[in-house]
Order: C-alpha cells, then sequence, then structure tokens
C-alpha cells in the first residue's frame, strides 16, 4: 500500500468513525434545554480564561460559519446563558461571556454527556489507546 493510499484509508476510517460516534452523541444528547451546538459555544466558554472569549476566536472551535455563529450567540444571550460585552481592548470587538446561568447548565449537562462518551469512547478502547488516540488527534489538528 502507498503513503496516499494509506493516508486516504486512515481519513475514511477517522471521518466514519467520528460520524458514527457523534450520531450516537448526539442520539444520547441529555439536555432538551440546550441543542449539541449551543453546548458546544458553552464548552468552550468554560475553558476560556475568564471564562469569555471574543467572539472572532470563538468561530474557529465552532463547526459553524460566522453568521450562524452570530445567531447562535444571540439567542442564547437572550436565554440569559451568556452576555455579550464590548471589548475594551478593541473597538470593533465583542466578548461572550458565560453567565451563572449558562455555566450552570453547562455543568448539569456536561456531568451527562462525559458519562456518555466515556461509554462510547472510553468503553471501546484501553487507556494507553485513549491516549494514544488523543495525542494523535492533536498531531492532526496542529
Amino acid at each position: 500500500m502507498t503513503d496516499t493510499s494509506l493516508a486516504v484509508e486512515a481519513w475514511e476510517a477517522l471521518f466514519r468513525a467520528q460520524v458514527a460516534v457523534l450520531r450516537q452523541l448526539t442520539a444520547e444528547f441529555p439536555s432538551a434545554e440546550i441543542s449539541f451546538t449551543e453546548y458546544d459555544v458553552l464548552l468552550n466558554l468554560s475553558r476560556a480564561p475568564g471564562q469569555r472569549m471574543r467572539i472572532r476566536d470563538l468561530i474557529p472551535h465552532l463547526l459553524l460559519s460566522q453568521p450562524s455563529v452570530s445567531r447562535l450567540i444571540d439567542r442564547l444571550a437572550t436565554r440569559g446563558l451568556v452576555e455579550k460585552l464590548p471589548d475594551e481592548s478593541d473597538a470593533r470587538g465583542t466578548l461572550v461571556s458565560l453567565t451563572p446561568t449558562g455555566r450552570s447548565l453547562f455543568t448539569r449537562v456536561a456531568v451527562v454527556h462525559a458519562e456518555s462518551i466515556a461509554r462510547r469512547v472510553g468503553g471501546r478502547l484501553a487507556h494507553d489507546e485513549l491516549e494514544q488516540l488523543a495525542e494523535l488527534c492533536r498531531r492532526l489538528r496542529g
């Protein structure tokens, strides 16, 4: 098998595994209060310094276009889960901050979602395989 063929085979295996696991996790997603995509925004904010990010810095972490992210942020702000703030370092920028209500909802959903991930991913791979998978994915992203 050539390097190109092997790379294509590896990509297809990774892509199909990701789709299968994501479908399972989406079907098991634990909350009617928040969508999987909304959860992803709250997850990224929860990991950011001060639990806030500029919208333009949040966009690369999500699988949505810029206009879709802006609409999603507006919906989350209307529900009190995030707050939009002016960026004091750049008047053109907007910060998005996780509110206490958003943090509470995220935490409740994250606990159940993590259990689902542990079953779907952790239950099928050994500890050292999980470490290797995480490292390989970090390298592919980098």
